[in-house]
């Protein structure tokens, strides 16, 4: 029995192509353009591109150990600067040089590696891909790029064609940021660039773009080109391989032209498009790739102008009450970190104790909360604090959410366990010195509230010296002060914020 055809993901897409309405603005020509547009990237590219460790792997005769470096490089790549990524990726490689090794580390060890690299699930999803690969692939990396989207967890259409077409030469495009905004110039597309239709629109052309010979190469070039010539901000149209091709590029100079003269301009007006400059026979109504006809170019952006994109939703905003909890054991002091739940925001990672605030994070609301959640989770009885101070606020920007931390410190008498005996389901807990805490798997976002922690301490220990700014003063332009007085108020209020009040209670 002949089983029914599935209408899966590839057939929406062939729909979704099929039904896009274009003008042959947005098309290169296969005899002529599409040949010149390859052969003169890939001429920049040989001699212009970066020296980077993940491309030096590439030299590597063991296709597998190539498409592993590949994909870490891409994992680490998602969202992030390569200047930040080169030390994790050595660090990374240096300690786990194959994908076998990467499948026998911990969790914790990939989080600790991964910490302050952000995106956190993206390390997750290596060390899960890596152990699928040698319990259940026999060891070796999927070699197309439908086998890596669907073998591999966290690997994305994107990362699929770039293991695809790097390591194993597939002939198979890639789109991301930089492409997305290359192709976007180079034929005009003013559409909203992050729409569906588009998105495929863009990747049917980056598939008929990559060089048949050298596929791996070429996707490189592109995102290349994105990366260091056609950027987000003060592009370089002079040094661009492929300006000749370039309809945003020809755009900007015919507009010089027609600010330069007049009747040109009359002339050339009726040549304009919706999407720049065209022959009126090529014009198609209905688009789905030209700028709206409700929106109008910024002439003074000239190339910046593409590619558009949606207008971001602000982040939401929300307030977690944080609490320090410390101990004095001989001359170390150590601190009690949690480990956060293994799926959501930062999964696995280790944070200070913290309560997320509703709408109402007034100062006795927020008390009772952190309070509660110490006794009842993990524990704190409040006999042996010896010191409970507010720190103050830390602002910390994710993707999506703009978080404020509320900082308090508790110094209090350790009783020589390793976490907390409140509720059962309490997260792990472990106390951590200084030293351990720089090494272990925390947030960018703790680190800040921990810096800011230290910056308390110090600023308590001399408090003649910081103003309510937090930056230094002399005292002897304090004596010269019009406003002595007002001053002394002000440093008496500073000292007692950070003098922490004594609270006789028990941990």
């Amino acid at each position: 029995m002949v089983k029914p055809r599935r209408k899966g993901t590839q057939a929406a897409r062939k729909n979704t192509e099929k039904e896009a309405v274009t003008c042959g603005l947005h098309h290169l020509s296969d005899d002529d353009d599409i040949p010149t547009l390859r052969s003169n990237l890939l001429s920049w590219y040989d001699v212009n591109k970066r020296d980077l460790p993940w491309r030096r792997q590439l030299k590597n005769t063991d296709v597998n150990q190539r498409a592993y470096a590949v994909w870490v490089s891409e994992m680490m790549l998602q969202q992030t600067q390569v200047a930040t990524v080169i030390d994790y990726y050595n660090r990374w490689m240096e300690k786990w040089p194959t994908v076998q090794k990467l499948a026998t580390a911990s969790l914790e060890e990939v989080n600790e590696m991964w910490s302050g690299l952000g995106y956190y699930s993206r390390g997750r999803r290596l060390h899960e891909g890596a152990q699928k690969v040698v319990t259940e692939l026999d060891g070796q990396m999927p070699s197309t790029a439908a086998s890596l989207l669907k073998e591999l967890p966290g690997v994305g259409r994107y990362t699929a064609g770039a293991i695809a077409s790097i390591a194993y030469n597939q002939v198979t495009g890639v789109v991301d940021g930089n492409v997305i905004r290359v192709l976007s110039r180079l034929r005009v597309i003013g559409a909203e660039s992050t729409s569906p239709q588009v998105m495929e629109v863009m990747w049917s052309l980056a598939d008929r773009l990559a060089d048949p010979e050298r596929p791996g190469d070429f996707n490189q070039a592109m995102m290349e080109l994105g990366a260091t010539v056609c950027t987000p901000k003060n592009p370089n149209c002079g040094g661009c391989p492929v300006r000749g091709l370039c309809t945003a590029y020809q755009q900007v100079e015919i507009e010089k032209k027609k600010s330069a003269n007049k009747l040109e301009k009359m002339l050339l007006k009726k040549m304009e498009t919706p999407c720049g400059v065209q022959d009126i026979e090529d014009v198609v109504e209905g688009c789905c790739l030209c700028l709206p006809k409700e929106e109008s170019l910024d002439s003074s952006l000239g190339v910046m102008n593409y590619p558009r994109k949606a207008k971001k939703k602000p982040p939401r905003e929300e307030k977690t009450a944080v609490a320090i909890i410390s101990c004095t054991e001989g001359s170390e002091t150590k601190f009690l970190i949690v480990q956060r739940p293994e799926t959501g925001l930062l999964a696995g990672l280790w944070e200070f104790p913290s309560v997320q605030l509703g709408s109402d994070s007034q100062s006795e609301t927020r008390k009772s909360l952190i309070d509660s959640y110490l006794k009842e989770t993990l524990g704190l009885t409040f006999e042996d604090v010896e010191k409970r101070t507010h720190v103050g606020e830390v602002v910390h920007i994710f993707s999506h959410i703009h978080q404020t931390y509320i900082v308090e410190t508790f110094d209090v008498e350790h009783d020589g366990q390793d976490g907390g005996t409140g509720d059962k389901e309490a997260p792990p807990c472990r106390w951590v010195t200084r030293s351990e805490l720089q090494g272990a798997a925390l947030s960018t976002a703790m680190r800040k509230v921990f810096k800011a922690y230290e910056a308390s301490v110090s600023a308590s220990k001399h408090p003649a010296t910081v103003n309510s700014t937090g930056s230094k003063v002399s005292n002897k332009r304090k004596r010269k002060s019009s406003s002595d007085s007002s001053d002394k108020k002000k440093q008496m209020a500073l000292d007692a914020f950070f003098k922490p009040r004594s609270v006789k209670t028990k941990a």
